[in-house]
């Protein structure tokens, strides 16, 4: 499974959400998309973080722990 972070410089958010995968197993791609901004032409989201399941955008912000598990493991 294709599980992408859609990140900025400084998100503790972001933090958040790579700890509860951390805590899942979930491996995952962490993108800047200060320093990749095509991803937001794709993926158009005002807040961090993203989070991309199998090239699609499923959360921004952090979400409700048991929402992540029924995504990542259906």
């Amino acid at each position: 499974m294709k599980v992408q972070v859609l990140t900025t410089p400084g998100c503790s958010n972001c933090i958040v959400l790579e700890k509860m995968l951390d805590v899942l197993g979930v491996s995952y791609d962490l993108i800047d998309v200060t320093e990749n901004p095509s991803y937001l032409e794709k993926y158009p989201i005002f807040t961090a973080p993203g989070l991309i399941i199998e090239e699609k955008l499923e959360f921004t912000g952090i979400p409700k722990t048991d929402e992540l598990k029924k995504k990542l493991f259906p």
